[in-house]
């Protein structure tokens, strides 16, 4: 759950990148940076905290060039250290700056390789320096230290499809040469590819998401296909290249529900359109389970349920409310660390207004329920205003699985659903009643946009794992390390490898 942007421009690039970042801050707000090259030297500043307070005016001055990166950082492995904030940089070859959105499953083992075979030192967690330097070894095979051409920079990218499993979209500058972005074969992660003409020439940007390209000014010009490679290099040519034996396209569900914006296309299909569609079928569902008239009105959970929520009211035919206000100088509390934090910033960040609750029968549509502890202070909130009655309904199914492609869902304990039965969550949330959205439909939602998308990414609601190496085992390991105090390095490595091992039984 991170966003990441490139740029090749013909005028200094620092502002359109910081404006990128801007557009991009829903997809994380722990961490940003940005790195950028003038002649072959990088410039980078990063920190943890939101973009508008990670760069001052006297950081911008200090990030000249015309070719550069950035990322807005959401952890999902490693720590929160602002060691870990991206992009990160290596010096040899040539010197690279990365910046990555995605998880890698099997980064213990590379750690292990990185040490023992590759001699590279990792001074992070972070399964993005990992990919970084999977990266640089494969480039220097391919090069041995000489000069650099896309040609072999495909065959290093083919290299590392076949050493990485997991999810990554990375955007990468080589000091002197130009930006490399590329996905992973299962295109898990997005990542598109927007042009600007002028008189000046053309100009580049590839980004997590459509609307960082056209708030800016580039033309959308498609998603960067799973395997694929894309080379710009310094002079403002584009090369490109299949570099995945069998890639498939597999999008990740969660974007459509819950983490990308509305106003996006992903892989394409639009995000709202998508989100009208989960909110008709979930009417069908609620018009299966809950009787004629035991429904005063319907409110969205501010913001991304809204579309789902009017078009669940409009099938129905039933009076839609905004009943929640939302503050939106409180950050997605799905992002937030630590339960307590959660619970506390639910009540900072939505405030009831409690005309429209007072003596009504309530459906509250909410995106999603993922930890269950937003949605039980929200109906807490609904009851405390008035309302007689309270139903939930969720535009998505069950999350009863971790997510380990990149958001932050990593052990089954903290998934409400998880070993429950709808009834027993209804309970949980302290609601009337519950209403979740079926998986089937949930896809359809997305396949009905675009038909070509036949096969959704949608592990932490069907537990099927598209890349094929995380078993049960794999699981519970990883939530005993998770869980468990922090070892020596060593430790670590070692622990880590046989986690992974283990996994792939």
């Amino acid at each position: 759950m991170c966003g990441i942007v490139g740029v090749v421009s013909n005028n200094p690039v620092n502002q359109l990148l910081y404006d990128a970042l801007l557009l991009l801050q829903h997809r994380g707000q722990d961490a940003a940076g940005i790195a950028t090259s003038h002649g072959n030297k990088f410039a980078m500043h990063k920190a943890n905290g939101l973009v508008k307070d990670v760069f001052r005016t006297r950081n911008m001055r200090s990030l000249p060039g015309n070719v550069g990166i950035g990322q807005v950082r959401y952890p999902t492995a490693g720590s929160t250290s602002e060691e870990e904030a991206q992009p990160f940089y290596v010096n040899a070859p040539f010197g690279i700056v990365l910046a990555h959105n995605g998880n890698l499953t099997n980064a213990a083992e590379l750690k292990i390789e990185l040490f023992k075979n590759d001699m590279r030192h990792l001074n992070t967690d972070s399964d993005s320096e990992v990919l970084l330097n999977i990266l640089a070894h494969q480039i220097q095979e391919v090069t041995s230290g000489y000069s650099l051409d896309p040609a072999a920079l495909f065959r290093a990218v083919a290299m590392l499809h076949r050493r990485v499993r997991g999810s990554y979209a990375v955007v990468a500058h080589i000091a002197g040469y130009g930006l490399l972005a590329f996905r992973d074969p299962y295109g898990i992660r997005p990542l598109c590819l927007g042009i600007s003409r002028s008189e000046k020439g053309t100009e580049y940007m590839l980004a997590s998401e459509s609307v960082a390209l056209e708030g800016l000014g580039f033309k959308f010009v498609r998603d960067v296909e799973p395997g694929e490679a894309i080379f710009i290099d310094v002079d403002g040519q584009m090369f490109n290249e299949q570099c995945a034996e069998n890639p498939t396209l597999n999008p990740c569900a969660f974007e459509y529900v819950y983490l990308a914006r509305p106003d996006s296309i992903i892989d394409g299909a639009s995000v709202y359109l998508t989100r009208l569609k989960m909110g008709e079928y979930l009417a069908e569902k609620v018009r299966s389970q809950i009787s004629d008239g035991e429904i005063d009105v319907v409110m969205p959970i501010p913001d991304s349920s809204r579309p789902s929520a009017m078009e669940l009211a409009l099938k129905l035919n039933l009076n839609y409310r905004e009943g929640f206000i939302k503050n939106r100088y409180i950050g997605r509390t799905f992002m937030m660390p630590g339960q307590a934090i959660r619970k506390k910033s639910v009540r900072q960040k939505l405030n009831a207004i409690g005309s429209e609750f007072k003596g009504k029968s309530v459906l509250l549509v909410d995106d999603s329920i993922v930890r269950g502890t937003t949605s039980r202070e929200i109906v807490q909130m609904a009851r405390e205003s008035g309302a007689r009655r309270v139903i939930f309904a969720s535009a998505a199914p069950p999350v009863q699985f971790p997510n380990v492609y990149g958001i932050d869902m990593p052990t089954r304990s903290e998934l409400i659903a998880y070993g429950r039965s709808i009834d027993e969550v209804c309970r949980e949330i302290t609601a009337d009643a519950l209403v979740y959205q079926d998986v089937d439909a949930m896809k359809r939602s997305i396949s009905d946009v675009n038909p070509a998308l036949r096969s959704i990414e949608a592990s932490c609601f069907d537990g099927h794992y598209i890349t094929g190496d995380v078993t049960s085992a794999y699981l519970d390991r990883l939530e005993a390390a998770r869980n468990s105090p922090r070892p020596d390095t060593e430790d670590i490595l070692r622990s880590q490898l046989n986690l992974n091992l283990a996994g792939t039984d």
